[in-house]
């Protein structure tokens, strides 16, 4: 996965993260708002249903008082009663016609009429008992009503007004609210997780494009920055940081590398000043020990002088050249054991774009180390793949175990079984073959066949 990948999946986290917080915390305080609002309006309501009751029973109240629990016409003064019939349970409480007072109504909700002819109502909203205690479930069902009570004192004794209003008002507006509602929280919910994860994505953008860039800067081009963000934020303030940090680290790698070239240059005259001595001095078993530790630093002195030339990211000097033709010549020149044969497969033409010099360089360390490793045969052979230019160096040695196979391009590593054989290796040519390689856009590897490097073909 690249860096830019690995920078946009780790922000789409925080974004995720960011996003289902905001509508968590968004979606509680909708959902607690809304039972709020349910218990409020269902409250208000049924308290509205319920004075309006208590009304309708006060209102009655008056004229109650002039009735008892007879089927009759209303009491006047100084009138002879009327026959009467006691009603049976509680009676109702009705109008006769506009302006008249109120009648009893009989348990068959039938209303005597001064005329006296009768008229029915089927469910009246207003009863008259003649004992508080008398229930009312039937007639008024507290799922589907509100009811209210009067005491008044009738003709015939002690009684009841009880009065009831519909609650399917009140239900109506509760659907309505709740029809509202159940839509309305999601698509609020959604739009909120909509505008969250667009604002923190526009929010968290300059933190991927600095997050990619860090991972792209390298040791040979310090001298990039991370972007600086227009907004004058926290992120503005890390990407400020971040570019003062590869400052520093730039002008300390320099000053690092500058060191190195310096010492390696230095150290390049009196090694070959003591290595010309060592050569005119008597021979003798000690001279050629010290003849030998002396090739060795010269050679980790060129080694080290190298390095910091491909360190510093000098350019390159490119020119066209035959890949198989180098090859052919620095592997015939890097054989130090005679005992080893060299085999040579190159294929003519294939042609790249390098310098000669780091070419050489490569093909000699890479020889260098199979021979140094082969028990019989080094084998090079130059070919082309598709695009690139293979270059491949195979002894037939141990080999190098798969775990150990990166790390060998580590510089200063040798492994346990090359410092027996090879007292001599600074651990540097690897390396500087891998260095050598990617400066020429190409790759270096170790593979069960051996070495293999490929290069860009010139076409």
């Amino acid at each position: 996965m690249s860096p830019l990948r690995k920078a946009s999946a780790a922000l789409s986290s925080v974004r995720l993260r960011a996003t289902a917080a905001a509508t968590l915390v968004v979606a509680l305080a909708l959902g607690l708002a809304a039972l709020a609002l349910v218990a409020v309006l269902r409250g208000t309501l049924q308290s509205n249903a319920d004075a309006e009751a208590t009304r309708k029973a006060a209102a009655a109240a008056p004229y109650a008082e002039t009735l008892d629990l007879m089927l009759a016409t209303p009491v006047s003064p100084g009138a002879e009663a009327p026959a009467r019939t006691r009603a049976e349970g509680p009676v109702a409480l009705a109008k006769q016609g506009e302006g008249e007072p109120l009648a009893i109504v009989g348990k068959s909700g039938t209303v005597q009429l001064r005329d006296g002819t009768k008229a029915t109502i089927a469910d009246p909203d207003v009863l008259l008992t003649d004992d508080k205690s008398a229930s009312t479930t039937e007639w008024a069902a507290p799922q589907k009503y509100a009811v209210a009570g009067v005491k008044v004192a009738t003709v015939g004794g002690p009684a009841m007004v009880w009065s009831r209003v519909p609650l399917e008002g009140a239900e109506k507006a509760l659907q309505t609210l709740y029809s509202a509602l159940l839509p309305g929280v999601p698509a609020v919910l959604l739009v909120v997780a909509g505008m969250t994860w667009i604002s923190v994505g526009r929010a968290l953008a300059p933190v991927a494009a600095i997050r990619a860039k860090v991972a792209d800067i390298t040791a040979r081009d310090l001298h990039q920055r991370v972007p600086v963000p227009g907004s004058k934020d926290e992120i503005a303030a890390l990407a400020t940081t971040v570019n003062g940090t590869l400052d520093r680290l730039e002008t300390a790698v320099d000053t690092h590398k500058r060191f190195v070239a310096d010492a390696a240059h230095e150290l390049r005259s009196p090694i070959a000043t003591l290595r010309a001595r060592l050569e005119l001095a008597e021979p003798s078993e000690l001279t050629r020990e010290a003849l030998a530790d002396v090739e060795r630093l010269q050679s980790l002195a060129a080694d080290l002088l190298i390095l910091a030339k491909l360190d510093a990211g000098e350019p390159l000097r490119a020119a066209e050249l035959d890949l198989g033709q180098v090859a052919a010549e620095e592997s015939v020149r890097a054989r130090r054991r005679p005992e080893v044969r060299l085999e040579l497969d190159i294929e003519p033409d294939v042609v790249m774009k390098g310098s000669r010099a780091h070419l050489d360089r490569l093909v000699t360390n890479l020889a260098d180390n199979a021979v140094r490793h082969a028990a019989s045969t080094v084998r090079v052979r130059v070919h082309a793949e598709e695009d690139r230019a293979v270059l491949e160096v195979q002894d037939d040695g141990p080999g190098i175990p798969p775990e150990q196979r990166e790390a060998v391009f580590a510089r200063f590593t040798r492994l346990d079984e090359a410092r027996a054989r090879d007292a001599g290796g600074a651990g540097l040519g690897l390396p500087i073959a891998r260095d050598i390689a990617h400066l020429h856009g190409g790759t270096l590897v170790y593979a069960d066949s051996g070495f293999i490097a490929k290069f860009p073909l010139n076409h």
